[in-house]
């Protein structure tokens, strides 16, 4: 069976990557599974980029179809920011999602409300031959100032997601796995992985 590489260290990406593909006829492995050990400076401007460089640089030094994905938190109020900078929005090193998510609403403080918000990702599809590929998924709600939901990660919590009146962090897995930005963009990327699939077997 054909292996995919997931280009993350993220425990919670992972966890969602794996309920999203697990479906497919392939074998989904991390770099630590497979002893791969990398620093990789997310140094693009947007998702797509950041996407990219992960991606390639797994698929070169694994010689594994790689799946990178790079996802951001936009709101309005405060100029499209976190954005490419979500995973790095706060002005200390080494902030948790818990210091994240407190940095952002410190930025929101005394602005209307509502603070519309939208979570975007672009995955990346990489082949050992170089070959790049390209899917996109996003959701539409806004930001709230209390924390909800025991599930999720990062801005989960404070995040409401406008089809359902919930945050994301109080979706059960089985819902997050239909309607979050990363479950939208490998679901659009689906049809191509399974092509890719098909030439690696």
């Amino acid at each position: 069976m054909p292996k995919l590489l997931l280009a993350s260290a993220n425990p919670g990406k992972l966890l969602e990557m794996h309920a999203l593909l697990s479906d497919l006829p392939i074998e989904l492995v991390t770099p630590s599974q497979i002893g791969v050990h990398i620093e990789i400076k997310e140094s693009g401007n947007t998702y797509a980029q950041n996407a990219a460089i992960k991606a390639q640089a797994y698929a070169h030094i694994s010689g594994l179809l790689t799946l990178g994905d790079d996802s951001g938190l936009e709101v309005d109020a405060i100029h499209g920011l976190p954005g490419i900078r979500s995973a790095r929005f706060s002005p200390k090193p080494g902030a948790s999602d818990a210091d994240r998510r407190a940095y952002l609403l410190e930025q929101l403080r005394g602005k209307p409300r509502p603070w519309l918000a939208h979570f975007r990702c672009t995955v990346a599809l990489a082949t050992p031959k170089g070959e790049l590929y390209f899917a996109e998924g996003e959701c539409t709600g806004e930001i709230i100032p209390e924390e909800r939901g025991q599930y999720g990660f990062g801005y989960d919590p404070i995040f409401l997601l406008t089809e359902t009146n919930t945050t994301m962090a109080e979706l059960p897995t089985t819902m997050k796995n239909i309607l979050s930005h990363r479950a939208r963009a490998i679901q659009a990327a689906r049809p191509l992985l399974t092509k890719l699939i098909t030439t690696l077997g």
